[in-house]
């Protein structure tokens, strides 16, 4: 299994830089940044972890920029975003932050992606949150065109551009992994669709080696290879990588919370320690 950290980057905590220096140095393999814009005060959509919503919310960085920092500092480290809220960005100015990304780091973007749960940060952005997944779906291929083809047409409900060019284009062939993120009924028909990997947050652990055995089965059945499946927001306990090992996880994604180096890098230790139990 593969071992990389998992953060909210924001502007009162370990900065990106920093931390990716402290997680290539401990032999991680991966570094995942979230994503949110802003957070409406109205507050309508419930937060889906139950409590009040937690700080970091409203606080987070820039996933690329903070990436570019992370990049800067490192050479092995894989940098990804967990996940990128694509119904709230242009897809041709995310499909240029992405190859750009790629292109500087060397080949080293992990593109997560999702359709987020905060309704009124949607409307904001103009995207109708019952068209959410459609226009995910939409952007993510238009995308793809614009990091392939020498030039670029999409036509589609939510997307539509004609004849572009578009450089650089990502350092990765045919351009960075896409990893679908979400635990709901319809993610592995997305996965399969328009996906490179699955990247689930369920908390109840128990539920992932069934979808996993499904998705593995149709992509078989759809002619495709092993799917790999990112776990995003382990806690690091024995128990819960044990238990992702067994349900056929690939790559392990210990959450850290936002705060500063000191009470961090204790904790990214005790993680190295753990994973270098089970790595390989």
């Amino acid at each position: 299994m593969k071992f990389g950290l998992a953060t909210f980057p924001t502007d009162y905590a370990m900065g990106p830089a920093e931390l990716a220096r402290a997680a290539e140095e401990h032999g991680f393999e991966s570094l995942f940044v979230t994503e949110h814009t802003h957070i409406p005060a109205s507050r309508e959509t419930p937060y889906p972890g139950g409590t009040e919503l937690p700080k970091e919310y409203s606080h987070t960085l820039d996933p690329f920029v903070a990436l570019g920092a992370a990049a800067a500092v490192t050479t092995r480290l894989r940098l990804g975003t967990g996940i990128c809220l694509v119904v709230e960005r242009d897809p041709i100015t995310t499909a240029k932050e992405v190859a750009t990304l790629d292109h500087l780091s060397g080949g080293r973007f992990l593109f997560g992606v999702g359709a987020g749960w905060n309704r009124e940060e949607m409307r904001d952005h103009g995207t109708d949150p019952r068209e959410r997944f459609d226009i995910l779906r939409e952007r993510v291929l238009a995308m793809k065109q614009l990091w392939t083809a020498e030039e670029a047409s999409f036509h589609g409900e939510h997307v539509g551009f004609e004849r572009a060019w578009a450089w650089p284009k990502p350092a990765q062939q045919p351009h960075p992994p896409v990893l679908v993120g979400g635990i709901g009924a319809k993610v592995l028909d997305r996965v399969l669709e328009y996906g490179d990997e699955w990247m689930p947050n369920d908390r109840d652990l128990s539920r992932l080696a069934p979808r996993i055995a499904e998705l593995r089965r149709r992509a078989q059945e759809a002619g495709r290879g092993r799917i790999p499946v990112t776990y995003f927001g382990a806690l690091g306990r024995e128990d819960v990588v044990e238990s992702l090992i067994e349900a056929g996880v690939d790559r392990c994604l210990f959450i850290l919370p936002p705060v500063e180096a000191d009470e961090n890098l204790p904790r990214i230790e005790r993680y190295a320690q753990l994973a270098a139990r089970y790595a390989g």
